[in-house]
């Protein structure tokens, strides 16, 4: 496992590993504080059975250039925890209580929801310790999958990156791969602005109308506790058969590497807008970038749920919030893509870059810097 960690390991993090094992409530979980030079760090709590100190390893890198380059006084970490998200109410309150109290000192990282965890999730965690964002609105939270936080920012990077593109949003075909709280949010913001939803898929299935889905039924089905291929007037597709769906917008927001080396060359749309972090390989991308498909980062594009808790642990309102996710993400968005577009290089490339020149200028200021211009990190 040590060795694992160290693979990974360079001039940024990670910071520390932590594995959180309690037989006793079942408990088993893993901490990672990537990055805290530009302060705390903020990464949601991710609970799934087939997860990883890897993959948590990658998901707390992923939140360092994400806080980063949205210009948060934080760093990035991450939670991974061995479990079924859709177990018992009470044994999961039981499983997180203890994860809280194992981390209580913990103070380099700030809790936060992720796939698997919500809002009242997070009130648990802030009944233990209070170190904690994404909390209910009763106890004055700023509730980020009810407003659909990501799912703003989404939108926002949607219609800047379509400045870039040869088509417009009204009519644009639309496929969402993962219609949890990110996937739900961005198709009702989307297909508000004129966009048509013709296919979706979750974790039991696929559906497709080349005439369009009812994004309100799908809402509905869902809030239900039903599966979107219980909708009718659609045809019923396997879950990865939504990769071959023709479109001109493809937004993943469910898993990392749903699309690889593997399975690129089955995409058939203009536009990929992250919402998942970590979905595409670096090889899918560069596919892309070479197939002239804009593709615009998890980190650039999906920042909107850790800057509205960014804000909430800070004080500020959700109105506030959600004017600051408009502004950041079309403003990084551009930025991104006119650096791209100027240097030649991919999207990916030119966010790195972004988030990286913002980080080192955070390490130059610690006791003990590694980072300078020197190491060719700039």
């Amino acid at each position: 496992m040590m060795e694992d960690v160290f693979t990974f390991a360079d001039k940024l993090g990670p910071l520390k590993v932590i594995h959180v094992n309690e037989p006793s409530i079942g408990l088993k979980a893993v901490l990672v504080v990537d990055n805290v030079a530009k302060g705390p760090s903020i990464g949601g709590m991710r609970m799934a059975t087939d997860v990883s100190t890897e993959e948590c390893l990658r998901l707390a890198r992923a939140m360092t250039f994400k806080n980063a380059a949205a210009g948060l006084p934080h760093g990035g970490g991450k939670i991974v925890i061995y479990g079924d998200p859709k177990m018992p109410r009470a044994e999961k309150e039981r499983l997180l209580r203890g994860l809280a109290q194992a981390l209580r000192n913990e103070e380099s990282y700030i809790f936060a929801p992720d796939m698997g965890t919500d809002e009242e999730c997070m009130a648990w965690i802030r009944d233990e310790v209070g170190r904690v964002v994404g909390l209910p609105r009763e106890v004055g939270g700023i509730p980020l999958d009810e407003i659909g936080a990501t799912g703003w920012g989404l939108t926002n990077a949607v219609e800047v990156a379509l400045e870039y593109c040869n088509f417009e949003l009204e009519g644009a075909r639309l496929v969402v791969q993962g219609f949890g709280a990110v996937g739900k949010n961005v198709s009702r913001f989307l297909t508000e602005k004129g966009a048509i939803l013709v296919a979706v898929a979750d974790s039991a299935g696929a559906i497709h109308n080349p005439a369009g889905l009812d994004v309100d039924r799908l809402l509905a089905l869902k809030n239900a506790g039903s599966s979107v291929i219980d909708y009718e007037d659609a045809e019923k597709l396997d879950r990865d058969a939504v990769i071959d769906v023709e479109c001109d917008i493809w937004i993943p927001a469910a898993r990392p590497d749903v699309v690889n080396e593997e399975n690129v060359h089955r995409l058939n749309t203009r536009l990929v807008v992250e919402g998942a972090n970590i979905p595409f390989t670096h090889g899918a991308e560069k596919y892309l970038h070479e197939k002239g498909v804009l593709c615009i980062p998890d980190f650039i594009a999906n920042a909107g749920g850790v800057i509205c808790a960014a804000m909430e642990y800070h004080g500020a309102s959700e109105a506030a919030a959600l004017q600051a996710i408009k502004e950041k993400l079309r403003r990084n968005t551009k930025q991104v893509l006119e650096a791209s577009r100027r240097e030649q290089i991919l999207p990916r490339e030119a966010s790195m870059e972004l988030a990286l020149q913002r980080i080192s200028r955070a390490m130059s200021f610690r006791r003990y810097s590694l980072f300078s211009t020197a190491d060719g990190w700039i």
